[in-house]
């Protein structure tokens, strides 16, 4: 699909395929294109090429209200005159099912949220979480065969937004019921979705799951997009997708293994090392398993679970990398070397 607003292209020829049951995240940064793209499959925006089609059938002209998808909107948008269960009931009432119908699953919802004993309250007497769980419970009430979640969780604090978003997988997995979510938080993304698909400037640069795109990052905005890394330019040696490569680089060859095809033989790639699987041990003698690379402590910062630490490598470039909280520490000046494991470290194109 293709979305422009006049001569500006939103979403720029995006090809997706969701599989039935999985929790799809749609991640990127504000104007990316992952919203647009969520309100095209919603019918709140027509296409400005292509077209959408659930299970074959053509949903181009099918209104927003006819398709057989719902949307949970950032703000919740709940009735602030009507009690809970009477914003659970409201999409129903207008289906005109009957009221038995409407009272059985409306109670359903309010026990598959967990909110029984809050019926007859008012939005405004709700705390952040139980506002969020209304919405989600008036969005499902309709059993849509995909919900379309925009920032679900953006309104909530770091503390309930984690607990959410483990009761939110937990909703999906009983219902069963297609999720596709808009988030711009790579951390929500990699918990809740079973695969991810990274946007940038209307496009889809690749889909995978949390752990594929971390380990196998196709672009360098991916790789800094999902977590921190360390990034050295270099040019590459001869090779191709799949392959172990040598990447000459500032500071000497360096090796790493190229997933998604990085460039022809003396093209600009770029390698890209996670912190934690770089291998940190004091004074000047390597490891013997891999490359290493001298360089100088900075500073060490306590995290709980890990120590981060700064190095300054020979060519001035800082570096991080992790350690287990726990292991013995080093001290900031100190001589060290940070061994490159080939398999760790991903070529992407620069």
């Amino acid at each position: 699909m293709t979305k422009r607003f006049g001569t500006v292209p939103a979403v720029e020829a995006v090809s997706l395929d969701l599989a039935a049951g999985e929790i799809f995240c749609l991640l990127g940064p504000s104007g990316c294109g992952k919203s647009t793209l969520l309100r095209m499959l919603a019918g709140f925006e027509a296409p400005s090429a292509g077209r959408i089609l659930l299970d074959g059938r053509d949903l181009a002209g099918v209104p927003p209200h006819r398709r057989p998808v719902n949307m949970m909107f950032q703000s919740y948008a709940l009735f602030p005159h009507m009690s809970v269960a009477g914003n659970i009931a409201y999409g129903l009432k207008q289906e005109g099912l009957a009221k038995a119908e409407i009272a059985a699953r409306t109670a359903e919802m309010l026990r598959l949220v967990q909110l029984e004993g809050l019926a007859a309250r008012r939005p405004d007497r709700l705390s952040g979480g139980q506002r969020q769980r209304v919405a989600l419970a008036r969005a499902l009430a309709k059993r849509p065969r995909v919900l379309l979640l925009d920032e679900p969780l953006g309104a909530l604090d770091r503390s309930l937004r984690e607990a959410t978003q483990a009761e939110l997988r937990e909703i999906q997995r009983r219902l069963g019921t297609t999720f596709v979510v808009v988030t711009h938080d790579p951390g929500e993304a990699m918990v809740l979705a079973d695969r991810i698909g990274v946007m940038d400037r209307g496009r889809l640069v690749q889909v995978g799951s949390a752990a594929t795109l971390y380990e196998r990052p196709a672009t360098r905005y991916v790789a800094g997009l999902l977590g921190d890394v360390n990034l050295i330019e270099g040019r590459l040696g001869p090779g191709g997708a799949g392959q172990a490569r040598i990447l000459d680089t500032p500071l000497g060859p360096l090796t790493g293994t190229d997933h998604h095809g990085a460039g022809e033989a003396g093209a600009s790639a770029v390698l890209a090392l996670r912190p934690e699987r770089l291998r940190l041990a004091p004074g000047s003698e390597g490891e013997g398993d891999g490359e290493s690379l001298p360089a100088t402590l900075l500073d060490a910062t306590y995290l709980g679970d890990r120590i981060l630490y700064r190095a300054r490598a020979a060519d001035g470039r800082v570096l991080r990398a992790t350690a287990p909280a726990g292991t013995a520490p080093l001290a900031p000046g100190e001589a060290v070397r940070l061994g490159v494991p080939p398999e760790a470290a991903a070529l992407v194109p620069a």
